[in-house]
């Protein structure tokens, strides 16, 4: 099953795009499949939680996944964190999320 999903890119452009549910993905991943962030200014880490590179601001009333220390650690350092930013390579695609709004952090 997909879900939708609406990412605004850093262009302020708005895509609504279907995220397979039955692949392991992540959000950072999503963005990546889809081409919304110019290549080498997402995921640099390769999804680690290390660099921020893939940061995003929740825009609706979402109740995603705890933060783990990791991601929490990493947002502490991170520029333009905001109280809603998380980062992608941390939120899997499942069916939890569909109708989620993101839009991603300056680079």
């Amino acid at each position: 099953m997909d879900v939708s999903i609406k990412i605004t890119d850093r262009n302020g452009q708005s895509h609504q795009v279907l995220a397979p549910t039955d692949m392991n993905m992540n959000l950072m991943e999503v963005v990546r499949m889809y081409e919304l962030a110019e290549e080498g200014t997402i995921g640099i880490c390769g999804g680690m939680a290390m660099c921020a590179s893939c940061q995003f601001y929740v825009l609706n009333d979402f109740s995603l996944p705890e933060k783990s220390d990791e991601e929490d650690a990493m947002l502490w350092e991170a520029f333009n964190v905001k109280e809603n930013s998380r980062l992608g390579c941390q939120i899997q695609i499942t069916s939890e999320i569909n109708g989620l709004e993101v839009e991603l952090a300056p680079e």
